[in-house]
């Protein structure tokens, strides 16, 4: 199986119903201008970021916009149950650790850290989703989100 190949089988773990439904959601809640294609790249930049999330040791740190979309996936139990289980390495729990006295440096590094696993693993890294030099509202468990790393 070809790279390609299976960054499309992670992208199809999210049934279409299921995308429409999480692209209303991030809409309604979160970011009412958002575009139908922003919303397609979303599920795909949050499927992506899941897939690094359950085959990594390390935390995975997502962006502020693809925690919008975990935290609309999180709500649809059985199909977030399902998707973790068909990546392979169980339940991945969303940790919150907000007003911490996290350093925004720190939480722009991790989200660096984390857009450089997701290209090594060979799924497109969406620069509208991970603004790299940008501001992180979302970061490691000590700052943000993160999700819980594979115990080794």
């Amino acid at each position: 199986m070809t790279i390609t190949d299976t960054t499309k089988a992670v992208y199809d773990l999210i049934t279409p119903e299921l995308r429409a439904d999480l692209i209303t959601m991030v809409r309604e809640d979160s970011w009412p201008e958002m575009t139908d294609d922003q919303g397609q790249r979303g599920v795909n930049q949050v499927a992506a970021f899941l897939a690094v999330a359950a085959n990594t040791t390390e935390r995975a740190t997502p962006s502020l916009r693809v925690d919008l979309f975990w935290h609309a996936l999180v709500l649809h139990t059985k199909d977030y149950a399902r998707v973790c289980d068909a990546l392979g390495g169980g339940f991945i729990h969303h940790v919150p650790d907000r007003n911490n006295g996290h350093d925004p440096a720190e939480g722009r590094a991790a989200m660096r850290r984390t857009a450089e696993v997701i290209r090594s693993a060979g799924f497109d890294v969406d620069p509208e989703f991970w603004p790299i030099n940008g501001a992180a509202d979302c970061t490691q468990s000590y700052a943000g989100c993160s999700d819980s790393p594979v115990a080794t």
